[in-house]
């Protein structure tokens, strides 16, 4: 466990090839990948769908490249599944992380529709009627409950296109669920969702255990929203990018973290089509400016 005021930079692989959309980097190989993570400067890395599901098969491939396995998403569906159902769905994905030495799990509630859906609108998504939060948190609780217990907890990701999308939705999810249910904090998220990212870590810092940034090109956001285009086609035009490439303001963010004591993983991850977005350029650029600015802002960035 890393201490407060410490925390290792590492990436998502989605920079390399997006597994909603397998087209996208569907040349690059998982050697090139892992190869190209580590050359940029990173750590570790998030799990992507071309990587082993074992950890007997995974561990080599990731020490061949020095690199750690940061932790890994699961398509939730804990709103429509009874607890036991989704326990024995998310059970093999905790035992590869658990055995990895990962901390914690992705986890996003992708009940009603796939985000990566390439024709859905961004207006078209699932919401949680204001009188079904208080049961939905003590079900999300109990699964991160038995999470913790297990030894991998909950890192729960707001993310465009699922029920917990908007500011509102974050303060909702955190007002009706116990300690147990941690929050991945997604810059990147936070703003195209509509919210301003601060605002949103400051009410909610103390539940932080994972931390996704993701930067913004606000111009591309401002036509994604005013053409109601899907999260996908926002994607392919570039709606993300990596860190200190767009608006989000990463200082106070990070500062806010550190005095909070976070002390855990800072993962880039910017889905862009590689086509144009050449990941080695933009992987170093986005370790580069982070592990800056974690130093600036008063972070021991560990090796």
């Amino acid at each position: 466990m890393m201490q407060s005021g410490t925390v290792r930079i590492g990436i998502n692989p989605i920079t390399w090839t997006n597994d909603d959309m397998p087209e996208l980097g569907g040349d690059i190989s998982l050697d090139t990948c892992l190869a190209e993570t580590k050359q940029a400067g990173y750590a570790g890395t998030e799990m992507g769908g071309r990587f082993p599901k074992t950890a007997a098969e995974l561990r080599p491939v990731l020490a061949g490249h020095g690199l750690e396995l940061v932790s890994g998403w699961f398509d939730g569906r804990i709103l429509e599944r009874e607890l036991e159902a989704e326990w024995d769905a998310i059970l093999p994905h905790l035992t590869l992380l658990r055995d990895m030495g990962c901390r914690h799990v992705v986890y996003a509630d992708v009940t009603g529709g796939k985000h990566g859906d390439i024709a859905r609108k961004l207006s078209d998504r699932p919401k949680l009627a204001d009188e079904d939060w208080a049961s939905y948190g003590r079900k999300v609780t109990q699964l991160a409950e038995r999470m913790a217990g297990f030894g991998v907890g909950m890192a729960f990701h707001h993310h465009m296109g699922t029920i917990v999308q908007t500011g509102a939705e974050i303060d909702a999810l955190m007002r009706h669920t116990g300690e147990a249910a941690g929050l991945l904090f997604d810059s990147g998220h936070c703003l195209f969702a509509g919210a301003d990212p601060l605002t949103v870590l400051l009410r909610h810092v103390g539940r932080v255990v994972h931390v996704h940034c993701k930067d913004v090109r606000p111009a591309v956001m401002d036509k994604a929203l005013g053409f109601d285009w899907s999260f996908m086609h926002s994607v392919l035009k570039g709606v993300y990018t990596v860190p200190g490439d767009g608006c989000v303001e990463f200082m106070p963010l990070l500062e806010t973290l550190l005095g909070a004591g976070y002390g855990g993983w800072l993962v880039v991850e910017a889905e862009q089509d590689p086509r144009i977005a050449h990941p080695l350029t933009y992987a170093r650029m986005g370790f580069g400016y982070l592990a800056s600015a974690a130093e600036e802002a008063g972070f021991e960035v560990e090796e």
